[in-house]
Order: C-alpha cells, then sequence, then structure tokens
C-alpha cells in the first residue's frame, strides 16, 4: 500500500474511532435508547468487518475493549 493508501486507510479507522467513542458516550448516559445501541452495534460491525481487517492489522476486539473501558472512566 502506498503512502496515500495509507493515509487514507488510517483516516477511515481514526473516524470510526471517534465516532465509536462518541455514541458510547451517549449509549452509556442513555442505554434505554435504541437508536444508540443501534450506532454502536453498527460501528462494532464495521471493526469486525473484512474491510476493516483489510484497512489494518489492529485486533477489532482488542480496539472495542479499549474503547468501552476508556468511556467507563
Amino acid at each position: 500500500m502506498n503512502t496515500l493508501h495509507e493515509n487514507l486507510a488510517s483516516a477511515i479507522i481514526l473516524q470510526g474511532v471517534k465516532d465509536y467513542r462518541k455514541v458510547l458516550s451517549r449509549y452509556y448516559l442513555h442505554p434505554e435508547k435504541d437508536s444508540y445501541r443501534q450506532e454502536k452495534d453498527n460501528l462494532e460491525g464495521f471493526f469486525r468487518s473484512g474491510w476493516f481487517a483489510m484497512l489494518t492489522s489492529i485486533d477489532p476486539e482488542m480496539l472495542i475493549s479499549r474503547l468501552n473501558k476508556e468511556a467507563m472512566v
């Protein structure tokens, strides 16, 4: 992968992380809201997808776990 593609892959992953952090902060404040759970589930699906695996070698389960721990602090 050349630098341009690496930069794009990094930007996609970073945006997913930012979006996940944002939804986690809402989800933990209002776990009863289905829309927050759905958005959380969709982002977890992205992290576990084949496309994510093509973009990075980051372990999706480790990433999800760390972000959830971070959100609970």
